[in-house]
């Protein structure tokens, strides 16, 4: 059995991909575990198992480009690095888990462009992008995000409770009808059903049509039909607690609608999407193999 030579310069290759692995390990595995845990208790990011897969998939969807790309590592990644690790370290210091977060997808930029070079980075920009999705927003940021939706679920929730001519008052984001009040809580703000449906509208977009308007369109799409499916969702909730009784609103009816609407929601973004790839400028076309970059030998 012949045995390949090794190229010279691989074995410090290795060696550094192996260490700066390690180092990666080593700084963030509390950070890691902190946010699987977000994952796991906090349902408006209970999609973040999906985000590292879904990610691997793309890279591994760019096999062939990548093993076409020269390696030129960049020292100009290292400062990518060392800024992202700064913003580690700001995090811990302040206890701001966003920043720590974040510095991770920071860290993974700069060490694919440090180790291989800035093509490799481009032609992985999408995968490392995507992580994005996977880090909670600040509460700052997610408070000022969610009570707006919460007032525009409750008018539209009103709106329709009037088109049918059920009574009804709106305080703020409590709605007042003849036999019970309701509530929209952040919970039932949408914010849920929003964040994970722009994630859905980016995969499926992405699947679907190989255009970037396309793709960016259906993305943005996903906001104006998860809003109008909670407010939805909030008009059939007053309509059941109205006719059946304030049972309606609560325990299994209340937890199926959420359901409900998002299927429903999922059904809305596939006919837009439809209607997008049908009538945008272009030729319409499914995915295809992207072109392999051409590299200078």
């Amino acid at each position: 059995m012949n045995v390949l030579p090794r190229s010279p310069g691989s074995q410090p290759l290795l060696w550094a991909t192996s260490l700066l692995i390690g180092s990666f390990c080593l700084l963030y595995w509390r950070v890691i575990a902190h946010l699987v845990h977000d994952w796991a208790n906090d349902g408006n990011y209970s999609h973040g198992f999906l985000i590292v897969p879904l990610s691997l998939y793309f890279v591994w969807e760019r096999r062939e480009r990548l093993r076409r790309v020269s390696v030129r590592p960049s020292g100009a990644g290292l400062v990518v690095v060392l800024g992202s690790l700064a913003v580690l370290l700001a995090g811990l210091m302040g206890a701001e888990l966003f920043l720590t977060r974040i510095s991770i997808v920071g860290v993974l930029a700069g060490g694919i462009a440090f180790l291989f070079g800035w093509q490799m980075l481009r032609v992985l920009a999408l995968p490392v992008g995507f992580l994005l999705l996977m880090i909670p927003i600040p509460a700052l940021i997610f408070n000022q995000i969610a009570f707006p939706l919460q007032l525009l679920a409750s008018q539209v929730g009103e709106t329709a409770l009037r088109t049918l001519s059920i009574p009804v008052l709106r305080e703020g984001n409590v709605i007042v009808l003849a036999n019970t009040s309701l509530e929209v809580a952040e919970a039932c703000s949408g914010i849920r059903s929003l964040i994970s449906l722009l994630t859905l509208g980016i995969v499926y977009g992405y699947f679907v049509d190989t255009r970037l308007g396309v793709r960016i369109a259906i993305a943005l799409s996903t906001i104006p039909i998860a809003i109008a499916s909670n407010g939805l969702r909030v008009a059939g909730t007053g309509v059941a607690a109205h006719y059946v009784g304030p049972e309606a609103a609560e325990g299994f009816f209340h937890t199926f609608s959420g359901w409900l609407m998002f299927v429903a929601a999922f059904c809305m973004l596939f006919v837009v999407a439809r209607l997008f790839i049908r009538f945008a400028p272009g030729p319409s076309r499914g995915v295809l193999p992207e072109p392999i970059v051409a590299v200078r030998s």
